[in-house]
């Protein structure tokens, strides 16, 4: 099986696994008691939350474990429909905002969704122009899940606090992929998720820049300060904190790597594939990231037809597999239903090698021109 649907979800590291393997078995205090046993479980969740925090740059108390980012987009957009009810997000975010929003407009939340050119960056003048007095919270993400363009999150950053608003940023797709610095870059709020960047599924964290200030998600005891109760998933946090360890020491080699093979995968499939484009930014994106279309050949049924040769790709978000609908994000990038329906996620990563790449290239080549052929 040749894997390029790392958007999706990435295969778990050895060292986060090896990491895990002792607290899914003979390290299974429990974190809140107050004997060495739970100090054990204790003090391994301190260290993942110090190492997380390393990575974006803030202190540990800013950082609270979540099961994923889909809680952790959800928990902020709560907590801003207790402080204001006005938010501004993009009409490319990912459904875990998206679907959240439409939630609170049927509470009386103002919302405004934001377009974007036809590369997936937000249009920034239209966004500071809706801005309005009271504002609570911009969400945007900071890389697109569908065609990987990587927004411009430190000006975004500074509008809001121009107009006095905080900035949340879903930043899934990026942690672990890409350089983050949340002073930097103006962030209030900043969602991510364990099994994007080789970690275990079902783990993620929120950042939080003033945690005094922030509601609670869910009440019972004192777990994450009393601010996320409920016993936690410590095996889970562990895998996370060593997947994110592993990911910056080997960031830069990691981004090389996968935008070499990227950029020679899209010119070879540009070169010698007629009538086929890119979508998204051409450069601004994530570094594994490469959506494409080719004209007359519909999405889905070139994601079965590879997947029959052992390739896994995608035709969008695994988040809405199943939704028979043309691609949100495509449709806003002003392409379309046919155009939308014909394009197709590759997300690579640094595992992947130059013989996959060239194989894949092959199979697309064949499998396109007979698809053409059939229409």
């Amino acid at each position: 099986m040749i894997y390029l649907d790392n958007a999706a979800t990435t295969r778990l590291s050895e060292r986060a696994k090896q990491a895990m393997e002792p607290y899914l078995k003979d390290l299974y205090g429990n974190p809140s008691a107050i004997y060495e046993f739970g100090e054990t479980s204790k003090k391994a969740v301190r260290e993942s939350r110090e190492i997380i925090a390393g990575a974006l740059h803030c202190a540990p108390e800013n950082i609270f474990f979540t099961s994923g980012g889909t809680e952790s987009d959800n928990w902020v957009l709560e907590h801003a429909m207790k402080q204001g009810k006005y938010i501004t997000t993009s009409q490319i975010e990912h459904h875990a905002i998206l679907n959240k929003c439409r939630q609170l407009q049927g509470q009386g939340a103002n919302v405004t969704y934001i377009g974007t050119d036809r590369e997936g960056t937000i249009n920034l003048p239209q966004l500071e122009n809706n801005i309005v007095e009271g504002n609570t919270l911009i969400s945007v993400m900071t890389a697109n899940n569908e065609v990987g363009t990587i927004e411009p999150v430190s000006e975004i950053g500074r509008i809001a606090h121009r107009h006095h608003a905080l900035f949340h940023t879903d930043a899934v797709q990026a942690f672990g992929h890409i350089p983050i610095n949340v002073n930097r870059m103006n962030i209030d709020f900043l969602s991510a998720s364990a099994h994007k960047f080789h970690g275990p599924k079902g783990v993620g964290f929120l950042y939080v820049r003033e945690p005094e200030k922030f509601a609670p998600m869910i009440y019972g005891g004192e777990q994450e300060r009393g601010y996320r109760s409920g016993t936690e998933n410590v095996a889970g946090i562990v895998g996370m904190g060593e997947a994110a360890k592993e990911a910056m020491e080997q960031m830069d080699n990691r981004m090389r790597k996968e935008q070499k093979l990227r950029n020679y995968l899209a010119e070879r499939l540009m070169r010698e594939i007629p009538y086929t484009r890119i979508n998204g930014s051409t450069r601004h994106r994530l570094p594994g990231n490469l959506n494409l279309s080719f004209a007359g050949v519909e999405g889905a049924a070139l994601v079965v037809l590879m997947d029959e040769n052992q390739i896994c790709i995608s035709a969008g978000s695994a988040c809405s597999a199943s939704d028979t609908n043309p691609s949100h994000v495509l449709k806003a990038l002003g392409q379309s239903d046919e155009e939308a329906y014909e394009a197709v996620r590759i997300s690579l990563n640094f595992e992947n090698t130059r013989d996959e790449i060239d194989f894949t290239i092959r199979k697309f080549q064949e499998i396109v021109i007979q698809m053409r052929k059939e229409k």
